[in-house]
């Protein structure tokens, strides 16, 4: 972390020069923004300044009221938070967390930390549940996750993986990719992959095709959505996100201390837990009492 001035630490350890912006919305969502907060709050050990916004609030109206609450580094959350963050990037410094589909050229002017696991966690996981996976199929639109691939490809070096992914700019390509892998791929050897990828990951055509196919082959599907859990996928890493908003005061207190101290770009989810479903697991051929320790949430649970 940057050294920052004795000024700027009691200013980070209070919460004083952090505001955070994020959408007014109802609940589930409403719950998950305010758990953020409550973890931002702990990191700095004092409240900030926080804003709902509308899809309607001008950002102008919006940097008024944050130069009276005298905020140095905004946190915007989710696509809401970003909208504002986008038109106040010149004149505060920002960063940004909790959004799922972002495109590279969003991120040019400030970091993003997205809701799409970190790829080393996900096939670190796969790894000590199917030791004997050597090839992950991945389907992806480059636009939305070329930085991913990235990321994923020096992953599964790591673990000994063969990242096998393929690019697709739309669902029906998409689809005939995923039925000629589906129909090839070795039960023992590979894994398929769904990323948080709205072109190639429909959640119907093409995850109900895709866990159905994969479940006549005995094929192993994990995800980067937790929803994908509970209808088959045999697991998945989500937010904590109290820990999440730990993580994004963290950054906010290097802003303080240096508006340039961070670079920008997209960044995954480091900050997570973990669901399987161990129906699955079991048609799988794997040791189910085994195979869901370790996991917060376990599918079905009823």
């Amino acid at each position: 972390m940057a050294s920052l001035a004795g000024g700027d630490v009691m200013a980070a350890e209070s919460g004083r020069g952090v505001a955070v912006v994020y959408p007014d919305l109802g609940e589930p969502f409403k719950q998950i923004f305010t758990a953020i907060i409550e973890g931002i709050e702990e990191k700095l050990r004092g409240s900030v300044a926080s804003v709902a916004v509308s899809n309607s609030a001008k950002p102008a109206e919006v940097a008024e009221d944050l130069r009276r609450r005298d905020a140095k580094v905004l946190i915007g959350l989710g696509r809401g938070g970003m909208r504002i963050a986008t038109a106040l990037a010149g004149e505060l410094a920002v960063l940004v967390g909790c959004v799922v589909s972002v495109q590279e050229s969003e991120a040019r002017a400030f970091p993003v930390y997205t809701l799409a696991p970190d790829p080393a966690l996900l096939l670190a996981r796969l790894k000590r549940l199917m030791p004997g996976v050597r090839r992950v199929h991945l389907v992806y639109d480059p636009r939305l996750n070329g930085w991913l691939v990235r990321l994923a490809r020096e992953a599964a070096r790591a673990e000994g993986l063969e990242l096998l992914a393929q690019e697709a700019g739309d669902q029906a390509g998409a689809l005939r990719l995923y039925a000629q892998l589906l129909a090839t791929a070795d039960p023992a050897r590979d894994a398929l992959w769904l990323p948080q990828d709205p072109t190639t990951v429909d959640d119907n055509i093409v995850l109900s095709m895709v866990l159905k196919d994969g479940w006549n082959r005995s094929i192993a599907v994990f995800s980067s959505h937790l929803a994908h859990v509970k209808r088959g996928a045999l697991f998945s890493l989500y937010p904590d996100n109290t820990e999440l908003g730990r993580s994004l005061a963290a950054a906010a207190q290097r802003l303080l201390g240096n508006p340039r101290a961070l670079a920008a770009g997209v960044a995954p989810l480091r900050d997570t837990r973990a669901a399987i479903n161990i129906r699955t697991a079991a048609h799988l051929g794997l040791d189910v009492a085994a195979a869901q320790a370790g996991f917060d949430l376990v599918y079905p649970n009823g």
